[in-house]
């Protein structure tokens, strides 16, 4: 998302919008139909204890630090030093680039239900050596569009995330609502209960995932000096695309429930499913290709954005000094050429783990719980740093704050979205007891091995560095504590 110019002033409202625009995707919508009724609870949970205190913890962070480059590396950075906020940088960057499969396995399945043979269909869904393929073929398309500069993708994705996520999502309500009007029986069992069984640690797994769901919502943070009256306007937008989003997740997968009996409900084939039902109970199954072609445009779309957002933010911090030259150099227009092609190789070594997964479904579950906790690092890392830069930077100007005085509402929004995040960071490494997962070693080896792996690596490239990987072009402001 681009940095407005001065002269724009948003509205509530179109803040708001942003603000979903940034947060909701369809594909998860399954994970939590599992669990019938109570996905509101763990949805409704997830909003108050992260996507809210994220939402107000960014903004405080983005305006103090409005002219600065760095982003999340800037926040920590200022907080912890420059090796902890290089991790903080480092995760995000990681993150996004381990998150490429698991969306695309969603694309390349809703490709596969262009078909008009619902059986076929899931047929070559469940391939794993097409979903492979077509999430190979598709990612590095992307990366070489990248590559080429991307001027023209902002409007694909606009077309995009409406096409693909909002029009499919009040879709997917409307035709719940008509096949409940119309006498059909709901598979989900309304009468169940609210609050989940929570002495089940199991059971709480999937809905952890929740957590990546809201995750993104930091972005639009940047965005708080562009509001008249931010103090009073931003709580007013957050609230309202909470709100919003909320009611996305939480209306999208009942009318997932109604219509997919719970034993039946499989995370990446599930939401092409449903619409395959509710079309042909409505007699007009020839719109499962095009809806199918609309997910799928809506992932593409998505992806082509942000192949090369996060690691823009790592490539600026890179130049600082921070990566060796290598990865540091860039195209004739300036794109960064070599992140560009090492995220597309780590992408092409973790989808080859299809081959070692028992299924399409372990293998999305396994890299979305890996996912999900990387990201959750960086989350505890910007909770923790918001609180000491209250004491460590308390002169500073804050043109959005939590509190109009003292400490006390900082303490309480970061530490809800810090104990929240260490729920969710925990509950993450517990094998989920509704997905086979094939043998549970290779799963907590994956994710510890994993977060090791990727925690690591910042440390050992910050120990390597060398004055000569600075480049003299770049103008990286210095941290407060470096005056």
């Amino acid at each position: 998302m681009s940095t407005l110019t001065k002269s724009v002033k948003l509205g509530v409202a179109t803040l708001a919008i942003m603000n979903v625009t940034a947060v909701v995707s369809l594909r998860g919508l399954p994970a939590e139909a599992e669990y019938g009724i109570s996905s509101a609870f763990y949805y409704l949970f997830a909003a108050l204890v992260f996507l809210i205190p994220t939402s107000f913890v960014a903004a405080e962070l983005a305006a103090m630090f409005q002219d600065k480059q760095g982003g999340v590396f800037r926040w920590v950075g200022e907080a912890f030093g420059k090796k902890i906020g290089f991790l903080a940088i480092w995760l995000q960057w990681v993150e996004s680039t381990i998150w490429y499969p698991t969306v695309l396995t969603f694309g390349a399945v809703s490709l596969a239900f262009i078909g008009m043979n619902s059986t076929a269909d899931m047929s070559l869904a469940s391939n794993k050596f097409y979903t492979l393929a077509a999430v190979l073929i598709i990612y590095w398309a992307a990366t070489f569009i990248s590559l080429k500069g991307l001027g023209w993708v902002s409007k694909v994705a606009k077309i995009g995330g409406l096409v693909g996520t909002i029009i499919p999502a009040a879709l997917l309500v409307v035709l719940a609502i008509i096949y409940l009007a119309s006498g059909g029986k709901s598979q989900m069992d309304f009468g169940g209960d609210f609050f989940p069984d929570i002495t089940k640690l199991d059971n709480l797994v999937l809905a952890s995932g929740i957590f990546l769901f809201y995750a993104g919502m930091e972005m639009t943070g940047i965005h708080v000096k562009d509001m008249d009256n931010p103090s009073k306007s931003y709580p007013k937008a957050v609230f309202m695309g909470a709100i919003i989003t909320v009611l996305i997740f939480i209306l999208g997968t009942f009318a997932l429930g109604i219509i997919i009996p719970q034993k039946d409900i499989n995370l990446t084939q599930s939401l092409l499913v449903g619409f395959d039902n509710y079309f042909k109970y409505i007699h007009m199954s020839w719109m499962s290709p095009v809806i199918a072609v609309a997910l799928a445009f809506g992932v593409l779309a998505g992806v082509l954005t942000w192949v090369s957002g996060p690691s823009k933010g790592i490539f600026a911090v890179g130049k600082a000094g921070y990566l060796p030259p290598f990865m540091q150099k860039s195209n004739k227009i300036g794109v960064q050429k070599n992140i560009l092609l090492i995220q597309g190789g780590i992408v092409t070594v973790l989808s080859l783990l299809f081959v070692i997964m028992p299924s399409v479904q372990s293998f999305y579950q396994i890299l979305s719980q890996l996912t999900v906790l990387l990201y959750l690092i960086m989350y505890l890392l910007m909770f923790a740093a918001a609180i000491y830069l209250r004491y460590n930077m308390k002169d500073a100007e804050r043109p959005f704050r939590l509190g109009k005085r003292g400490n006390g509402v900082m303490w309480i929004v970061s530490g809800v979205g810090f104990l929240g995040s260490l729920l969710a960071f925990v509950l993450s490494f517990i094998p989920p007891a509704q997905i086979a997962v094939g043998s549970n070693a290779v799963w907590y080896a994956v994710l510890f091995i994993g977060c090791i792996i990727v925690v690591g690596a910042p440390f050992v490239i910050y120990a390597m560095r060398k004055p000569s990987w600075i480049d003299k072009s770049t103008q990286f402001e210095p941290f407060h504590w470096e005056k």
